[in-house]
């Protein structure tokens, strides 16, 4: 698979490391890098058994592309909804890969970088890493990752960080269950997990994730929907387009203090 967002290489175990590489625009989800991960999750061939998913660069992911949600603020609102949609389905076709999916973090991961680590079955970050769920400095809500991040650190601690848009450390992702796993060797951490699958029957790996994601909480069309709707109606608002315009103008927005 060649990809003009996304580095792939594939080993002869079948493990596949999976780069998000646009390094120079902090490795930031715009429309082409999500429909290519769409791609690449719905086009797994059997022979894969592992995915290790990790940013080039100074760090994992900054979240959105702020040019791609500047277009969503000035699109109409079926555009805003079919961007949206794809947003969210990229994110429910990794969530629903039938083999691990491991995060490898490093620098940063904001917003949908986050994301992107709620929907892996296993988190490894290095030391000093910054998280943040930044949405709400812009007048935007953190919607379509919504689901898979409350999933995964549940109502009480997403209330923690959620919304008021606070940098926190590895040590604090670790305890709100982001984080699996808090490791000096990168590398080395990931192959002790790689190592540990490849003792496995990959079938019964599959069946077993998909019976996890049965009994943790729903994340169905219809919450899908939701989300959406509810990012299209956030695009469509004043604080968004006041947020944003600040943003690419470099002044404060009239919340900031």
């Amino acid at each position: 698979m060649n990809f003009e967002t996304l580095l792939i290489d594939q080993d002869k175990r079948g493990v596949v490391s999976l780069t998000l590489n646009r390094p120079k625009k902090r490795n930031a989800l715009s429309a082409k890098m999500i429909d290519e991960l769409t791609n690449f999750a719905v086009s797994l061939t059997s022979d894969i058994r592992i995915v290790i998913i990790q940013g080039a660069g100074s760090l994992f992911c900054a979240g959105g592309d702020l040019e791609w949600m500047n277009a969503q603020i000035k699109a109409d609102r079926t555009t805003r909804i079919a961007a949206a949609r794809k947003l969210a389905l990229m994110l429910k076709a990794l969530n629903e890969l039938p083999v691990p999916l491991i995060a490898k973090l490093h620098g940063a991961a904001y917003g949908g970088g986050v994301g992107l680590a709620c929907v892996c079955d296993f988190v490894i970050s290095c030391p000093n890493v910054k998280f943040g769920f930044t949405e709400t400095r812009l007048g935007l809500i953190p919607a379509t990752i919504g689901p898979y991040v409350v999933g995964k650190m549940g109502e009480a601690k997403a209330r923690e960080v959620f919304m008021s848009a606070k940098i926190f450390s590895e040590v604090d992702a670790k305890s709100l269950n982001i984080v699996s796993e808090i490791s000096d060797d990168l590398d080395q951490s990931v192959e002790d997990q790689i190592n540990s699958y490849l003792k496995t029957a990959p079938k019964a790996v599959g069946e077993a994730k998909a019976l996890v994601r049965s009994l943790g909480a729903t994340i169905d069309d219809k919450v899908i929907e939701r989300t959406i709707e509810q990012l299209a109606d956030i695009w469509e608002g004043e604080e968004a387009r006041h947020g944003i315009e600040a943003f690419f103008s470099k002044t404060k927005p009239r919340w900031a203090n």
